[in-house]
C-alpha cells in the first residue's frame, strides 16, 4: 500500500511469466489495436481531458475505456515502474466515480492516494502514463500542486475519513457559499485496519450530514489481510452484504454492498444512488488486486511454460481467476515475493511493480540489511520463546521475506498498518519480558511518536526498532526519512545506533535484542538506523572507504551472534553472518557500544561523519592529505544518542577544525549538538576551541529529487566539504 519510488517490491514483465523471461526480461509489445497512444483521437484515453470527458461519453463506452486505462497501467509499470497492483484493481470505481460525481465541487480524497493513477489519468494527467518522455510529471500519490482535484498530498494510510469528515464539516457550516458538494472518501487496500481510519468512522457517524465512503475491499493489505476485523468482511462478502455483524453498521453507518466491483455500470448504478446523500453511507466495494494481470497459470505453470502475452479477451482485461482464496496468508497464491511475476488477486508482489529495468539488480538496502537481520534473529527463535519481530505491514520492502516469515511462526507478526499500535504492542511485549523487534520505514514510524515517548521510552521498555530508509533519498515527499535522527534521538532514554558496516549492525542488533536479565543487555529501547545507499555501496566496493579500506579494529561486542543461520533466510547465508561478525565472549562491556571510533589519528581537522555520511568522512580525508598534505582525524561516532565528550575533549590538542557530517535534517539534528558542546565548554586557552562547520540537510521537503543531487544541494560531496575546509585556513 505505501512505498517510495524504488523502495517497492521486485517484480517482473506482467506479460511474460516463465522462468526464463524473469532472465530476459523486456517489454512486449501491447497489441496496437489496444495501446492508447497519446494525441490518436481514435484511443478513448487520449481525449479525456477532464472528468467532463467521462461523463460525455456514451455508457457502452466506459468499458472500453477501463480497458485502455488497463493495458496503459500494465505498460507503465513496466517502464517506470510503481504501485500497479491497486489501481488495476480501482480502475472501473475510479472511472465511475469521475462519471457519477463533479469533481473539483465534489471533494473525493483517495486514501493513502497510491491508488489514484487512474483518477489522475480522468483529471487531465493522462500524458504522464501514456508518453514515457513525461512519466516523471506526476508523482506516485496525489498532490494539489499537480491538479485541484487533488486534495491532500498523502502517502500514509487511514486518514481519508478524518479529512473527509473535515471538508463536509465545513460544508455543513457554511452552507452552499462553501463551493463543496459531495464528499467522498476512497479508502480500502488494507488501509481500513488503520486505527485512525476507525476514529474517522466514528467521527462520521456523530456528525451527519453528506458524506460517502467508497470501501475497496481486494481482500488484501501488502501481504496478506491481518486482525479480527477480516472474517466479518469475509462473511460480508460471502452473504452478499447481509451478515451481522456488520463493523460499519455497528458505528452507526448506513451501508451498501457492491460485489461487482470491476464491473463499471454496476459501479456507476451504486454511485448514483448515494449522490447527494442526506447522511453518512459506506460503500463497500469487492474488487480483485492486480485486475488484468493473467490470473489463470497456476505458480507451477510459471515455472515451465513459454513466455504469452496476456490474452485481452474479456471487455475490460479483467480475467476470471480462481486465486483469491486462501486458508492463510502466507500462502496467498504462491505469489512469492521473490519471484518476480505480479499477477491478479491476492498477490504480495503487484503491490509495487518494479521497472523492467530493474531486474536481476542487488538488493537495495532495505532489502539487503533486513534480510541479514532476520538471518541472525532466526536461529534465536527456538531457544528465545519471547523473541517476537513486528512489521506494521509493508515487510517485503525492508527484506522480512515470504519464506522467513513461514519458518518464523508465531515469532513474526503482521500487525497490519498499525505503526501505533505496533510500538505499543511491543512495550507490552517487553513489559513480559520478551524480546520485540519492530521494524518498518523511518517515515511511517512518525506515526507512533507518542508511542515511542510513553509506552516505550517513558515505561524504559526493552523494545528493539529497526528503522528502514533513514536519511536522504530520492523518495517522493511522504516518505522521506531525512527527520529520523531529529525525532529518535531526542527521545529521553532511547538510544540511537547508527551503524556503517554490516558488522556494526549486526553487533548493534545482537546487543539491543540481548534477553531480558543479560549482564549486557542496554537499559531502554534501542534504535537501529539501518545503513542506506552510501554504505553498501562502501561493502561492495571498498575503494569508497580511502582510509580504512572498510578494515577496522574489533570494536566490543555485547554478546556472541548465532555461529550459524538458515542459508534459506532470504539469501544471506550462514558464512555471511560468521565473516561479517566476529564471535566475542559472551558479556563484553556494554559501555564501549556507545563509544566513538577513531579511525584514522591526524591532525588540523577532524571529521566525523555520521551513519551513511561516513564513507564521504573518508573521501574528504583522503582528498585533503592528497590535495593539500592534511592528514584529517577521521571518527565514526556509532551512535547519535550521546556525545562522546573523552573524543571531543581530544580534539582541542591540534584540531583547529571539527566537522561533522549527517545525511539528515541538520537543523536540530546531530551535528549541532557538537556545535553546542564547544560552545558550552569554551575554555580560556582560544586556541583549545575549535572551529565547528556542520554540514546536512536544510529543513524542507523534497520530492523525487535524486540523491546525488541533493548532495550537490546540501554541500555533502567531497569538493564542497573540503573547499569549506581549505577556505577556514
Amino acid at each position: 500500500m505505501r512505498s517510495a519510488s524504488g523502495n517497492g517490491f521486485d517484480s517482473s514483465d506482467s506479460f511474460a511469466v516463465s522462468g526464463a523471461a524473469e532472465r530476459t526480461a523486456r517489454l512486449h509489445d501491447i497489441p496496437p489495436s489496444i495501446t492508447p497512444s497519446h494525441g490518436d483521437d481514435s484511443h478513448l484515453l487520449s481525449r479525456i481531458a477532464s472528468p467532463a470527458d467521462v461523463k460525455a461519453l456514451a455508457s457502452n463506452e466506459l468499458a472500453e475505456l477501463c480497458r485502455e486505462i488497463r493495458t496503459t497501467l500494465l505498460a507503465y509499470g513496466h517502464q517506470h515502474g510503481g504501485h500497479i497492483g491497486s489501481n488495476l484493481g480501482m480502475v472501473e470505481a475510479t472511472v465511475a466515480l469521475h462519471r457519477v460525481f463533479d469533481s473539483p465541487r465534489d471533494r473525493i480524497v483517495f486514501d493513502v492516494s497510491h491508488q489514484s493513477y487512474v483518477h489522475k489519468m480522468l483529471t487531465g494527467r493522462a500524458a504522464a502514463y501514456l508518453d514515457p518522455d513525461r512519466f516523471s510529471e506526476v508523482t506516485g500519490f496525489t498532490n494539489p500542486d499537480e491538479s485541484e482535484h487533488d486534495q491532500f498530498v498523502l502517502g500514509h494510510t487511514g486518514t481519508s475519513i478524518s479529512l473527509a469528515c473535515g471538508l463536509a464539516k465545513t460544508r455543513d457550516m457554511e452552507g452552499p457559499g462553501s463551493g463543496i458538494g459531495n464528499v467522498v472518501a476512497v479508502i480500502g487496500d488494507g488501509s481500513l485496519s488503520s486505527g485512525v481510519a476507525f476514529e474517522g468512522l466514528n467521527n462520521a457517524a456523530e456528525q451527519g450530514g453528506n458524506l460517502i465512503i467508497v470501501f475497496n475491499d481486494n481482500e488484501m493489505s501488502i501481504a496478506g489481510d491481518f486482525g479480527g476485523m477480516y472474517g466479518p468482511l469475509a462473511r460480508l462478502r460471502a452473504s452478499g452484504g447481509t451478515a451481522q455483524p456488520n463493523l460499519f453498521n455497528a458505528f452507526g453507518l448506513d451501508y451498501r454492498y457492491v460485489e461487482a466491483g470491476n464491473d463499471v455500470s454496476a459501479l456507476v448504478a451504486a454511485f448514483e444512488e448515494v449522490r447527494d446523500i442526506d447522511h453518512p453511507v459506506v460503500v463497500h466495494i469487492h474488487t480483485l488486486k492486480g485486475a488484468g494481470y493473467d490470473g489463470e497459470e497456476t505458480h507451477a505453470d510459471r515455472q515451465t511454460a513459454s513466455a504469452s502475452p496476456v490474452s485481452f479477451d474479456s471487455p475490460t482485461g479483467v480475467h476470471p481467476t480462481d486465486n483469491v482464496n486462501h486458508s492463510e496468508p502466507w500462502h496467498s497464491d504462491h505469489c512469492n515475493l521473490s519471484d518476480h511475476e505480479p499477477h491478479e488477486g491476492q498477490c504480495e508482489a503487484s503491490h509495487w511493480q518494479n521497472p523492467d529495468a530493474a531486474i536481476g539488480k542487488p538488493d537495495d538496502p532495505r532489502k539487503h540489511y533486513g534480510k541479514m537481520a532476520m538471518a541472525a534473529l532466526e536461529p534465536r527463535f527456538a531457544a528465545e520463546p519471547g523473541l517476537v519481530v513486528i512489521s506494521p505491514a509493508t515487510p517485503g520492502s525492508n527484506g522480512i521475506t515470504h519464506e522467513f516469515r513461514e519458518r518464523a511462526g508465531a515469532h513474526y507478526v503482521d500487525t497490519g498498518i498499525t505503526e501505533s499500535h505496533a510500538v505499543a504492542y511491543a512495550a507490552g511485549i517487553a513489559r513480559a519480558g520478551g524480546t520485540p523487534v519492530v521494524a518498518t520505514t523511518a517515515s511511517f514510524f512518525q506515526r507512533a511518536y507518542d508511542q515511542f515517548f510513553q509506552e516505550m521510552s517513558l515505561n524504559r521498555s526493552r523494545v528493539t526498532v529497526l528503522d528502514f530508509l533513514g536519511g536522504l533519498s530520492g523518495s517522493d515527499n511522504t516518505h522521506s526519512g531525512a527527520y529520523d535522527v531529529t525525532m529518535f534521538s531526542n527521545i529521553p532514554g532511547v538510544t540511537m545506533l547508527v551503524p556503517t558496516s554490516a558488522r556494526d549492525y549486526l553487533a548493534d542488533l545482537a546487543w539491543a535484542t540481548a534477553p531480558a536479565g543479560s549482564a549486557d543487555a542496554p537499559a531502554g529501547p534501542a534504535v537501529i538506523r539501518v545503513p542506506g545507499e552510501a554504505i553498501l555501496a562502501a561493502e561492495r566496493d571498498a575503494t569508497l572507504l580511502p582510509v580504512t579500506g572498510g578494515q577496522i579494529a574489533d570494536r566490543p561486542q555485547s554478546a556472541s551472534l548465532p555461529a550459524s543461520a538458515s542459508s534459506a533466510s532470504g539469501g544471506i547465508s550462514a558464512a555471511t553472518v560468521r565473516g561479517t561478525v566476529s564471535v566475542t565472549a559472551q558479556h563484553a562491556d556494554a559501555r564501549h557500544m556507545l563509544d566513538w571510533r577513531v579511525n584514522q589519528t591526524g591532525s588540523q581537522v577532524a571529521i566525523i561523519g555520521l551513519g551513511n555520511a561516513y564513507p564521504l568522512a573518508e573521501q574528504t580525508a583522503a582528498a585533503l592529505s592528497d590535495d593539500y598534505g592534511i592528514t584529517a582525524t577521521v571518527i565514526d561516532p556509532r551512535q547519535c544518542t550521546s556525545l562522546d565528550s573523552d573524543v571531543l575533549e581530544s580534539l582541542r590538542d591540534g584540531h583547529q577544525q571539527v566537522i561533522t557530517l549527517e545525511d539528515g535534517q541538520l537543523e536540530g539534528g546531530w551535528g549541532e549538538k557538537v556545535t553546542a558542546y564547544y560552545a558550552n565548554h569554551h575554555v580560556s586557552d582560544g586556541s583549545r576551541n575549535p572551529h565547528v562547520l556542520n554540514f546536512g540537510a536544510a529543513k524542507e521537503f523534497t520530492d523525487r529529487v535524486p540523491l546525488g543531487e541533493l548532495n550537490e544541494r546540501y554541500g555533502l560531496t567531497v569538493e564542497q566539504v573540503t573547499e569549506a575546509i581549505t577556505r577556514c585556513f
